[in-house]
């Protein structure tokens, strides 16, 4: 397949795309300056982008060939926002914006979909497209609630199959990791909030040592839920946050903890949170204080369609050989994906961005970065599912 750019060119710019939206980055909803920059340069190639409700992401239709009207539509889908992190790397195109990076690689998946892009409106210009393709900029992914705000607005009516692709640095750039069935795990956020009447650490007899009392609920309550399943559940909760008290001779009234409740398993995800909620009562119970749980429901595993998983594997193939299909775990990280491939057939595919010979390393931290040979990958990738041929 020919481009008006030619494939190089267009392999060119997005890793200069790339650069640029890793040096801006913005966190989930938010996410102006890339909303404006996708649509500028979908714009720019005679494409008609649509700005989703919430004023950030977009959707953008790529019309098939003549007589393809009815054909149901293929999705293809990146994700936009940066993580509150600091960046830590010394590169060229760092992070301009303290305490936010692009730490698990959307800056990649956005300028991967944008490339992918020019070259099948490219393709429909010329009558060649097959099928027709609409291209789901989404934001919020990192919060859990851009993909359901994105399907909300019409981004999966009339689709057929939807695909995204997401980086993984433990795998080598070049290789593509498939999954048929669940990929990635359900997830949850969690905040604890204890309450006491305060007092004097000389006299914790009088009151309720609420410090101890916490401790109590992070240390036993991810053990005693574990219990309540299968291990092949896979449940996993875990804290990022607790918080008491301001002076070392006061126990406090109140205390906090933030975490996720992981899993891998729809059914286990159902009945997670009330069974949380009773550990930590009883937990808090035992130590005179009283309990306050929120749950904020997140995401469900994101479950891969075996034909849409075969799609990929053939396009994957015949892009680069079948020693660059990869088969992949399953992770217990959230993907708000999951809510398309709930809505559709569809498959998420993990492309490889570890540089040969470089140590692995993992998403959400401060050094993340990527082999921009990734870029090419992922692009052909996503031309090949689309055209169910090759570039």
């Amino acid at each position: 397949m020919t481009v008006s750019l030619g494939l190089a060119a267009v392999v060119e710019q997005m890793r200069e795309v790339r650069r640029d939206l890793h040096a801006h980055p913005e966190v989930a909803g938010l996410e102006h300056r890339t909303t404006a920059l996708v649509a500028d340069r979908l714009t720019a190639i005679g494409l008609r982008p649509r700005t989703l409700p919430g004023g950030t992401g977009l959707t953008c239709e790529i019309a098939g060939r003549e007589g393809s009207g009815d054909t149901p539509v293929t999705v293809l889908r990146a994700d936009l926002d940066a993580l509150p992190l600091p960046d830590a790397k010394e590169v060229p195109y760092r992070s301009t914006v303290p305490g936010v990076c692009h730490a698990c690689g959307h800056d990649l998946h956005t300028a991967v979909l944008l490339g992918a892009a020019l070259v099948l409106a490219d393709l429909a210009s010329a009558g060649a497209l097959p099928a027709p393709v609409r291209l789901v900029f989404q934001p919020a992914e990192e919060t859990m609630t851009g993909a359901r705000a994105a399907i909300d607005a019409g981004a999966l009516d009339g689709a057929g199959r939807a695909f995204a692709l997401h980086a993984d640095p433990r795998l080598e750039v070049g290789k593509v990791g498939l999954r048929a069935g669940a990929i990635t795990g359900a997830a949850d956020f969690v905040l604890v909030r204890l309450h006491g009447p305060g007092g004097h650490t000389a006299r914790p007899e009088l009151t309720a040592d609420l410090v101890h009392a916490l401790g109590v609920v992070a240390t036993e309550a991810p053990a005693l839920l574990a219990s309540r399943f299968d291990e092949d559940s896979g449940l996993k909760l875990v804290w990022g946050r607790v918080q008491a008290g301001s002076a070392p001779n006061a126990i406090p009234a109140t205390g906090e903890l933030a975490g996720t409740i992981r899993c891998r398993d729809a059914a286990t995800w159902e009945r997670a949170p009330a069974l949380f909620e009773a550990i930590v009562a009883d937990l808090a119970a035992r130590h005179r204080v009283d309990a306050v749980v929120e749950v904020s429901r997140g995401v469900p595993p994101c479950v891969n369609d075996p034909a849409a998983v075969e799609s990929l594997r053939v396009a994957v193939a015949g892009e680069f050989g079948a020693d660059a299909v990869a088969r992949t775990e399953h992770s217990l990280g959230g993907e708000d994906f999951a809510w398309f491939t709930r809505a559709v057939p569809g498959a998420l595919a993990r492309l490889g961005t570890r540089s040969p010979g470089a140590p692995p390393m993992d998403l959400h931290q401060s050094l993340f970065d990527v082999d921009e040979a990734a870029v090419e990958v992922g692009i052909r990738t996503l031309v090949a599912l689309a055209t169910g041929g090759t570039t």
